[in-house]
């Protein structure tokens, strides 16, 4: 018997469908990720944007498609929001909610709805190996934050953290050649008295490089920059959410820090790393952003000179504070978007300038037309000539600008 864990979202939904590929081939399955024929799909979906859980709905024809009579199973953000909804189309057996995804392989062969409502932690089936050199570890779920654009902590539910002993457990069963802590928002990870300054210096032996996830400001301190250097292999790269950098619209958003206090933190990152990578989410076009806001965000993005800008539209979501504001017109957004991926691929371009010549180590991910693909510590995706991916890290020079990042060259180890 064949399954198929299809994930639409993100980094945290890829964890959770790893696990329960594993949970399913310890069951006897045959597993795959790719569309295809099978007996079983299980479709982990997503709810952040309206244009996500839009995909999420069609997932269930795409996966039909190859097969009418199959069991279909969905779980996750978009089933949680509107289970109703997944449980009326046709070929949906069973809706599993976001805080079910531990118990979705006991409901193989059943029918109907199942909405857990209590918060826990999620960690029944630890994810396997699964060949790739970049592994990611669930350290935490839910939020507690309720920013006013944001429907995750209705869906996920409120913070918990995982078991410190159990994240070392994963990561060394795992032994991959560069680890990401990841979560629906790590920065509130806590565990028995253990913060994420705690449960980072408790990794200071793990071989592997370790990068951190998407932080908040707020957790960003002395401590935390402290255990970072404790690490046997750190990366530099400090994703930074901003979501805008004017003061008014951060107000309106419930973000719980000010630009000024953001470009602190990004300072004190600076001195103790001065190559790092500061990378950022900013959303353009919120229902209260003037065109001086929006001016005001480009000019601070630009003073921080992030090394890369994760950027989006605004996309109202019902149940959020942010619902009752009236949107923008959609070509406001689109053209704010524009200006925004723009200044997004100077910065970009100028940060991957600042390291041409520099010499750094990579991980090998893939091959891409002949090159060999990896990562920087500081988050460079960088091309070497070869056709085969070496097994451990390599050394490379930087020698120039190329596609979504810059040439290298191979240096003797």
């Amino acid at each position: 018997m064949k399954a198929v864990v299809f994930t639409l979202g993100c980094k945290v939904n890829q964890c959770e469908s790893a696990a329960v590929m594993n949970g399913l081939r310890e069951t006897g399955w045959e597993v795959s990720d790719a569309l295809g024929f099978a007996d079983l799909y299980i479709i982990n979906t997503c709810a952040v944007t309206a244009e996500a859980e839009k995909k999420s709905r069609q997932a269930i024809e795409r996966v039909s498609k190859f097969n009418r009579s199959a069991e279909i199973i969905i779980m996750g953000c978009a089933s949680e929001k509107s289970p109703e909804d997944f449980i009326s189309r046709d070929g949906v057996t069973v809706v599993v909610g976001a805080k079910s995804k531990d118990k979705v392989l006991d409901y193989i062969n059943k029918k109907g709805l199942f909405i857990e409502k209590k918060d826990e932690y999620y960690e029944k089936y630890i994810p396997s190996e699964t060949g790739r050199t970049r592994a990611y570890i669930k350290i935490q779920d839910g939020c507690d934050n309720f920013c006013s654009y944001c429907i995750i902590p209705y869906l996920r539910g409120r913070s918990r953290s995982r078991a410190a002993e159990n994240v070392r457990k994963e990561i060394l069963s795992r032994a991959p050649l560069e680890v990401v802590i990841t979560g629906i928002n790590i920065s509130d990870y806590k565990y028995e008295g253990m913060g994420l300054s705690d449960l980072i210096g408790s990794l200071s032996d793990i071989p592997a490089r370790i990068r951190l996830g998407s932080l908040e400001v707020g957790v960003v301190d002395e401590k935390l920059l402290d255990a970072t250097h404790k690490l046997a292999d750190f990366a530099p790269h400090f994703h930074l959410s901003l979501q805008s950098g004017s003061d008014n619209v951060l107000r309106a958003m419930n973000r719980k820090y000010t630009a000024a206090e953001y470009e602190k933190k990004v300072e004190l990152i600076r001195s103790h790393y001065p190559s790092a990578a500061v990378t950022t989410d900013i959303i353009v076009g919120f229902s209260s952003e003037t065109k001086s806001d929006f001016e005001e965000s480009k000019s601070f993005a630009e003073r921080i000179c992030f090394a890369d800008i994760h950027c989006f539209p605004y996309s109202k979501r019902e149940g959020t504070a942010g619902a009752s504001l009236k949107e923008l017109p959609p070509s406001v957004k689109k053209e704010r978007l524009a200006e925004m991926l723009a200044l997004k691929a100077t910065l970009k371009n100028k940060f991957i300038s600042q390291n041409l010549s520099k010499v750094l180590e990579i991980v090998p991910e893939e091959i891409v037309n002949g090159r060999i693909s990896g990562y920087t510590g500081n988050y460079i995706r960088v091309y070497v000539d070869g056709a085969v991916l070496p097994a451990g890290k390599m050394k490379v020079r930087l020698s120039g600008l190329y596609a979504d990042g810059a040439l290298g060259e191979t240096v003797d180890q």
